[in-house]
Parts: structure tokens; sequence; C-alpha cells
């Protein structure tokens, strides 16, 4: 927590000061799919800030981060969600450009469809920066700002051992594992994290994988939507796991899909195994207090949005090589996109359980308050 209170700090002081000219953002026009709302100034865009669907929590809270920030920092930007997909988005950004959009920043959908859109913004001079997922198959990306995702994967893989050691003490254990959507770059990552702590067990004879279903592609989740990932669940439980037989623990790369398949477990009468997840989604947070979740990962919103717009600056200011982030030094060797190593900024997540939850979140009142509220 100390790096995300230092980015608080040091954005009241003036990391984010970077003032531009121009009008306030554009707040309660974010899910416009046509022409963007407050953008027919002559002066155009500061930031064209373009996002995917939002199908988790954490979209919807940097919406407004992003609307508020812009405000207060005198930013003219348009947020923008493409809840109908990926060619509302293509559409979104091309918008954004033709609106005179200074630069981007993409939390894209399909990491690899936006080639179109990155390489007219290189053509015309716009900096993209890559928003939580990476862009992938081009060299017109200048940054990538996230929590560092294989790390999320690991501290995972790490919180499924240490909730099954509680549970079962010494083990054997069998697990089954849940991946993201394959369209997203982010997936790969959380999954070989987990997998590079959770190998190792498996080879030893420790760990097994009741239904076989060990690889990305095996375990992915469309869309990272919840209603197919209970039903692989579903499946998966009624031909492995007979009578009362259950899984002693499921890896889930968020808690959206963490409650997915315990839902599975608690419908098909299943002792409710040890399930990991990420976000901190307020429900997840009560199920890991009344000990059906086991974990998520703590990624606060906030200082990954004051990130973005804080680099965002400073290339509008005309810095080319940025080095350090508010204290995180950039990583120019973890992210290559199969066209560039992709230079990156990384925010280190948190592992939060029910023994560790109110000091994790006692500097974000919403979730303290969804902690505190299960007694």
């Amino acid at each position: 927590m100390q790096i995300i209170k230092r980015i608080a700090v040091l954005g009241a002081a003036g990391a984010l000061a970077f003032a531009l000219s121009g009008c306030a953002g554009n707040a309660g026009n974010a899910d416009k799919s046509g022409d963007d709302a407050g953008a027919s100034s002559s002066t155009g865009l500061d930031l064209g800030i373009s996002m995917p669907q939002k199908t988790s929590e954490n979209w919807v809270e940097a919406e407004k981060y992003f609307n508020d920030l812009c405000k207060s920092e005198g930013l003219k930007c348009s947020v923008q969600f493409a809840n109908n997909g990926v060619s509302e988005q293509q559409n979104q950004i091309d918008t954004m450009l033709t609106n005179g959009a200074k630069a981007l920043i993409i939390g894209a959908i399909d990491g690899t469809s936006l080639g179109n859109q990155v390489q007219k913004a290189a053509d015309a001079g716009v900096p993209v920066i890559a928003y939580d997922r990476l862009l992938m198959a081009t060299e017109n990306v200048d940054y990538y700002v996230a929590y560092d995702n294989f790390g999320v994967g690991v501290k995972q893989g790490e919180a499924l051992l240490k909730g099954l050691e509680a549970k079962k003490p010494g083990g054997p254990w069998t697990i089954e594992v849940v991946a993201g959507s394959n369209d997203d770059s982010n997936s790969a990552k959380f999954f070989d994290g987990a997998m590079s702590v959770l190998q190792p067990e498996i080879d030893a004879g420790k760990v097994t994988i009741g239904s076989g279903q060990n690889t990305q592609a095996q375990a992915a989740t469309q869309g990272w939507d919840p209603k197919n990932a209970q039903s692989r669940m579903d499946a998966i439980l009624a031909q492995n796991y007979p009578g009362d037989k259950v899984p002693d623990g499921i890896l889930s790369p968020n808690d959206t899909l963490a409650r997915a398949v315990l839902s599975s477990c608690e419908q098909a009468g299943k002792t409710l195994p040890v399930v990991t997840g990420q976000d901190s989604e307020i429900e997840s947070l009560k199920w890991i207090m009344q000990g059906k979740q086991y974990s998520t990962i703590s990624k606060p919103t906030k200082p990954l949005v004051e990130s973005v717009v804080a680099l965002a600056q400073k290339l509008l200011k005309g810095e080319k090589d940025v080095k350090d982030l508010n204290g995180i030094a950039v990583d120019d060797k973890q992210y290559d996109n199969t066209k560039k190593v992709v230079p990156a900024f990384l925010l280190p997540p948190v592992v939060a359980t029910k023994d560790n939850a109110a000091e994790v979140y006692k500097d974000e009142p919403t979730k303290l308050e969804a902690v505190n509220s299960v007694k």
C-alpha cells in the first residue's frame, strides 16, 4: 500500500498538476458510441479514453475517476465504453482522432484488433498508452500502464496453495483452473503467473487438476462472461466429481468468475472449495468475509487512473522517454507484444483474505464498509 499512498500524495503535491488548456471532461457521456459529446471545439480533445465493456466494477470506477481527474486538471477528455464489441471500439477511436485527440488511452477489448486505429494515431503524431490491457502486434503503442499482471497470477497461485494448506494440511489436493478471455492479453499473464507457482506442485504429485484441463485454451472464459465460467464448471463437476466429491480448490482469475464457479458448486450441493479472485469487487469482499470465497487481489483503480493520466500529461508536454512515473521505474523488458517490447509502468498488486482485508482496504471507504458489513 505504500506505493499507492505515495501516488496519492504526489498527486496532491503536483505530480498530476501538469494542467493543460481546455474545458472540463464530458462526464455523463461515457457510453455514447457516435460522435463525442462536447468534442466539437476547434481545439479538439486533449485525451481520448477508450474503454472495453463494463464487465466488472473496476471499469465502472475507472469512468468516474477519469472524468473527475480530467475536470480537476482542466483536460478536455472523452471517456467511452464499447459495450457492443470490437467494431464499436474501433469506430469510437476513429471518432476521437477525427475530433483532434492529442493522446489516446486505450483499454482494449481485443488487444490485436486496433492496428488500423493506432496506425492512424501514429501517422497523426498522437501518442498511445495501453491501459490495463496490452495492445498486441503493433509498434504503435508508446507505453503500457497496469498492475503487474504476471505478479497477480503469482499471488493467486500462492494464495490458492495457502488456502488449500489451511483447509487440508499436507495435501494432496485436487483443483480446477479457470482462465480469462483469450482475446484479452492479460489472461495469459494471469494464468502463466499462477501456473509458475502451481506447476511445480503438480509435477511433484501434490496437486492434481481433476478434469485434466490444464491449459489456458482449455480453461478460457470467452468474454469474461460469468455464464460461460459457470456452464463450464457445471460440466466439470458433473463429469469428474460424482456424489459428494468436489475439487479442493479452484484457481479463478477474477472475482466475477470466482462467484460464478462458487455458485456452480453451491447449486450442485457441493462443499465450497478454496477459490481465488481479483479486483476486490464488493460482493466478493462480502463473500470473503463470510468464508465463501478465499481471496481476491487488491488493485485500486484510482492510482491506476492517476498514473496513466500523469503519463499522458508528460507526453503532451513533449517528454519523449519517460523512465519514472510517481516513483515507479519503467519496465522495458517484460511486455513483448510480438512487434516491440512496450515500456511499462507496473503498480504492485496485494492479496486480500479474511485475515487482512480490514488492513488492505483501510484507505478505501466503500470497500472497507463492505468488509465491515459482515459480522
